[in-house]
């Protein structure tokens, strides 16, 4: 017995050398910016950026393969601290994005075909006769863009559609890729003015199944002093679109628009609330959802 047990441990001794060696000379060296960067970043890996998670962006990033600036949660203060570890100049100001919902067809404004009781998905909801809604270009209602969001900034509303706080939203782009409607954009926050409506029919079939839809009537187009808006062929029908280039955030349009598919939102701060991978307040139960600056 003491033979082996003695040999057991002559064995391991040996074999505890061997790896020490191996682990010293195959050891992968690693930059000591990318720990730097590291203790900067989010910590959301949402996967936005294109990455497996926030290590592998740091590690592409310090590697020279990618743009500090697909990083959307970090921000242009991310930016500035990976430009200066990194020996560079930060790059040039780009606006912050938000999520914008293209849609108004709520539960009172669209009239249903049909009760769906299906899986409450949207591209099975849609795989079912184009969806329970009588409009084919609006939401869906199921809730998949809530569900993707990484970062709690869109929750189903009363009326079954999608509410965005653009305080929480970092324009990481999760949602408009689920979107199978393609009905959610990624907008500057300087623009106000939005055409909610993707629905090309003509006026009056468009107006027989959703209250809010566009019809077509160029109000729009006729009074912005800009010429910002234009009602432009699409598909088989034609839709009101907004130059954002050339808008001024007057609202003309959006007051005149007889449905109301133009709306003008309320200035959108630069910031964004939620500081990713912190946590919250517990004690005082502040969650930073941000409803309170909306208020």
């Amino acid at each position: 017995m003491l033979i082996a047990v003695i040999s057991l441990a002559v064995m391991g001794g040996l074999f505890g050398i061997i790896l020490g060696i191996a682990g010293k000379r195959f050891a992968v060296e690693v930059d000591p910016r990318v720990e730097e960067i590291l203790t900067f970043m989010p910590n959301a890996n949402c996967g936005a950026c294109g990455m497996a998670g926030c290590a592998a962006f740091v590690e592409a990033v310090v590697a020279g393969e990618v743009n500090p600036r697909l990083c959307a949660p970090g921000g242009a203060g991310l930016h500035e601290k990976i430009a200066a570890i990194m020996g560079t100049a930060a790059s040039s100001y780009e606006e912050r994005k938000v999520a914008q919902l293209l849609c108004q067809g709520g539960y009172e404004q669209s009239k249903m075909l049909y009760d769906y009781q299906g899986v409450r998905d949207c591209h099975l909801a849609l795989a079912t006769f184009k969806g329970p809604k009588a409009c084919n270009y609006g939401c869906v209602r199921m809730g998949n863009c809530s569900r993707v969001c990484p970062f709690g900034a869109i929750q189903m509303g009363a009326d079954g559609l999608p509410v965005i706080n653009y305080y929480l939203c970092t324009g990481c782009n999760k949602c408009v890729m689920e979107c199978p409607q393609q009905i959610l954009r990624l907008v500057g926050v300087s623009h106000q003015v939005h055409v909610r409506c993707l629905n090309t029919d003509k006026g009056k079939d468009a107006r027989l199944i959703c209250s809010t839809a566009c019809i077509k009537c160029k109000l729009c187009e006729k009074n912005c002093p800009e010429g910002a808006v234009h009602v432009v062929p699409s598909g088989n029908g034609s839709i009101a679109i907004i130059d954002y280039e050339k808008c001024t955030n007057c609202g003309i349009c959006a007051a005149i628009c007889p449905t109301k598919a133009i709306q003008k939102n309320d200035p959108i701060a630069e910031d964004i609330v939620l500081e990713v991978g912190k946590s919250q307040d517990s004690e005082s139960g502040c969650q930073s959802c941000g409803v309170c600056k909306q208020l």
